[in-house]
């Protein structure tokens, strides 16, 4: 692909989306040039505090534990008192968590703080996609969910960059910083970004209608189709985490450095801002099918290959395959979640379905460390492969039984006609 091409592809990318978008894609590229405490939390504790390794998973895990609660909490309250409202709640507790963080010494009180951090830190995202699926087209949701994508990992790359160096001078001015920076995102959204809750009986989604009863957690969780992608964002979201869990133990057990899986997993970041833009516009025009049964199959082989890597070069080949599974799931994944969720529920289908990634966020190092500790490295990537497997076979069924029932449009009719709204 020439330069020519590329340069024309991005700005395809980018063109045409409404002003409210752009300022709520700057926020969330601001809140992850600041993101500090997720990266750096255990080292944290171990390294400065003194505290033990499993006193830092323990708070990892409450911190993650908040995430979970916090959920189902935010879509509830991005539907019943606004997207924005809920943002600003969520942006200036972050603050106030994260900042009382750096101070506290008492371990409970770490653990306590570190457990309302989680939770507030992840009761803006149910706000943001659903306020993103309110403001942008049917036709133009793929897109725009892939550029908020590729600014959340721009933001992470510049930050763990400058995490790493704030951290050898101050982690105090790392929990202060990222409070700062979350305060900056609020201000913003208070200034620059209405709120974009539909009236009630708008159109625009699966199963809109004046006459149509009010969207409760349970009227979600009773959702089939809708709790099918949830299982499967779930099982996508186990694998993705063994990035973060069984990646680094495996290569440590290998002989491997710290410094070693650092500039491996590296990797995954620069393919996403690189590729992440130009491949915007392919993804779009492609059948969701296709793109997330391969996305599976991808995910899963791609850490399977691990058992087979023995050098820096090919782990960084395997993080290579799993990563274009990551580009392609993504975008596309979120778009059916909006499709199959209706305007005035969108907070709680939003909420649900970052559950899942919550959950896995628990689940995954639990199962990824019980399997490496009892059976080995080996068995694990092998289960790895195995559950890509299933996954994308579970995409491939609930894609053509949604296409049989009408409820999921090839790409070229949904820039037509509008689609079960979803965030």
């Amino acid at each position: 692909m020439s330069v020519a091409r590329v340069t024309r592809a991005a700005r395809q990318s980018v063109a045409g989306l409404p002003r409210a978008f752009w300022w709520l894609w700057t926020s969330t590229l601001i809140n992850r040039l600041g993101a500090f405490v997720a990266t750096f939390l255990a080292l944290y504790l171990t390294m400065e505090r003194g505290y033990s390794a499993s006193y830092a998973g323990l708070v990892a895990a409450l911190h993650g534990l908040g995430g979970v609660v916090s959920s189902l909490g935010a879509g509830v309250l991005t539907d019943r008192v606004g997207r924005r409202p809920t943002l600003l709640l969520a942006q200036v507790s972050t603050a106030l968590t994260v900042a009382l963080l750096g101070f506290v010494e008492h371990p409970v009180a770490i653990a306590g703080v570190a457990f309302l951090v989680g939770m507030a830190s992840n009761a803006s995202r149910p706000a943001v996609q659903a306020m993103m699926a309110d403001i942008v087209a049917p036709e133009d949701r793929v897109r725009a969910f892939s550029l908020n994508y590729w600014a959340i990992n721009l933001g992470f790359a510049f930050s763990s960059l400058a995490a790493g160096f704030i951290a050898q001078h101050s982690y105090l001015i790392g929990f202060l910083g990222e409070a700062a920076m979350t305060l900056v995102c609020a201000v913003l959204v208070f200034f620059r970004i209405p709120e974009s809750r539909p009236e009630p009986g708008a159109s625009g989604g699966a199963g809109d209608g004046g006459d149509r009863p009010p969207v409760r957690l349970g009227t979600v969780l009773r959702d089939r189709r809708f709790m099918g992608v949830v299982g499967l964002s779930f099982l996508m979201a186990v694998l993705f985490q063994q990035a973060s869990v069984g990646l680094p133990v495996s290569m440590g057990r290998a002989g491997f450095s710290s410094a070693d899986y650092g500039a491996v997993i590296a990797v995954n970041g620069v393919l996403i801002v690189a590729l992440q833009i130009p491949l915007t516009r392919w993804l779009e025009h492609r059948d969701p099918k296709i793109l997330l049964t391969a996305s599976a199959l991808l995910a899963g082989y791609g850490f399977g290959l691990t058992a087979f890597a023995g050098s820096l070069g090919v782990y960084a080949l395997t993080i290579c395959v799993w990563t274009v599974a990551e580009i392609i799931n993504s975008p596309t994944q979120m778009s059916l979640v909006v499709r199959l969720s209706p305007t005035h529920g969108r907070g709680r289908y939003q909420g649900v379905y970052t559950m899942s990634w919550s959950v896995a966020a628990l689940v995954a190092p639990l199962s990824g460390g019980a399997v490496i500790d009892e059976y080995g490295a080996d068995v694990l990537w092998a289960g790895c492969a195995v559950l890509g497997t299933i996954t994308g076979a579970g995409y491939w069924l609930l894609m053509r039984s949604l296409r049989a029932e009408g409820s999921a449009k090839e790409p070229a009719e949904a820039t037509t006609a509008p689609e079960p709204a979803r965030a």
